[in-house]
């Protein structure tokens, strides 16, 4: 079966940087339901159109088709005293960005009475590699494509 709109389709997707980091080793693999749901980068997305299992590529993603360009509105800081107990270095914290609606920020550094908070995603700013293989496609569900995300195995549980 071809990937085409409304397609479950499954992947082994490798991701590194161009120093060769890697941030996924493509072991586990994802699901993701195919036509502009969001659940996939758009260039991802288009460069699987039409393939079938066993297809495998490798593309190069600029920040801005990933994780975006770094937002510095998105760093600030917290006194200590109102920090969560609990929450370490690397942690996360929801709270109001600058656009007034709730956004995740990680911890950065605890330094004195002053936390260190990060609103963007940790890949933001980076051209990322994707090398992806097509493990499997099939026909989504009608509960898939009105949740828009695939069920079951290496997709979302409810």
């Amino acid at each position: 079966m071809k990937i085409t709109q409304d397609s479950a389709v499954t992947l082994r997707m490798k991701v590194t940087d161009r120093q060769g980091q890697v941030y996924d080793d493509g072991k586990h693999p994802v699901s993701y339901l195919h036509g502009d749901y969001d659940n996939l980068f758009a260039k991802l997305e288009a460069a699987l159109e039409g393939q079938e299992a066993g297809f495998q590529t490798t593309l190069e993603l600029a920040s801005e088709d990933c994780f975006g360009e770094r937002d510095e509105a998105l760093v600030t800081t917290m006194p200590k005293a109102e920090f969560p107990p609990g929450i370490k270095v690397g942690g996360q914290i929801q709270r109001l960005g600058p656009d007034g609606q709730p956004r995740y920020y990680f911890v950065t550094k605890i330094k004195g009475p002053t936390v260190l908070l990060d609103g963007n995603h940790p890949l933001c700013g980076k051209t990322l590699r994707f090398a992806i293989t097509v493990l499997n496609v099939r026909a989504a569900t009608a509960e898939e494509i009105a949740h828009q995300h695939v069920h079951g195995e290496h997709g979302h549980q409810h």
